[in-house]
């Protein structure tokens, strides 16, 4: 099974006040975390979506093995940076990755991308930890089409719930349910980091 990662990069960083993908961990920034991870991984494709002020990130987007993509509405929201990068995808199954994940777990994405090819049925993957679902959430292409065709009234929640029957959960971990949107978000993950909660 062929996969893709399309990470949503786009976003303003409001709440943070600055963009929360160039703050560092331990002298690493956190879109290099994120996407070491991915470098490291199985999936094989790996498109970035960008939108404000994307030349801030298109060069360390290509120092990695992902391919940036611009998406100009990207103040529509997030389901619009997902279409953007999802058009672009040529495999099987399509993740949607948070680009403020820290520490996403390569280990993780193989056993969503293994249930997934276990499953004929399964449409969707999500990880679950404690009770509560997290990211990344990973699409089967058989989903692209309505993903695709979604109008600016609906979300992907809208997709997700239509097809709770076909969702499976995996075991993820306290890095699959972190915010950081806020500088007491990010405090809290570099307290965590600082205790080695994360690789």
């Amino acid at each position: 099974m062929r996969t893709a990662a399309v990470v949503l990069a786009a976003g303003k960083s409001q709440r943070m006040g600055r963009n929360k993908l160039l703050l560092e961990f331990s002298g690493r920034k956190v879109i290099d975390r994120l996407l070491d991870a991915l470098d490291s991984s199985m999936v094989d494709e790996i498109y970035v979506v960008l939108g404000h002020r994307p030349e801030q990130l298109t060069a360390r987007v290509g120092a990695h093995r992902a391919i940036p993509v611009i998406n100009p509405d990207y103040e529509d929201g997030m389901t619009v940076s997902f279409k953007a990068g999802l058009g672009r995808v040529q495999g099987d199954a399509a993740f949607l990755v948070l680009a403020d994940q820290v520490g996403l777990d390569p280990v993780l994405l193989s056993r969503m991308v293994d249930t997934l090819r276990s499953d004929p049925h399964a449409l969707i993957v999500s990880p679950v930890h404690e009770g509560r679902r997290g990211h990344p959430v990973l699409f089967r292409r058989a989903l692209f089409p309505e993903i695709l065709g979604l109008g600016l009234d609906k979300t992907l929640r809208d997709v997700v719930d239509g097809h709770e029957e076909a969702h499976s959960l995996v075991e993820g971990d306290l890095w699959c349910t972190l915010d950081m949107d806020t500088p007491e978000d990010y405090e809290r993950i570099r307290r965590l980091i600082e205790e080695g909660r994360v690789a």
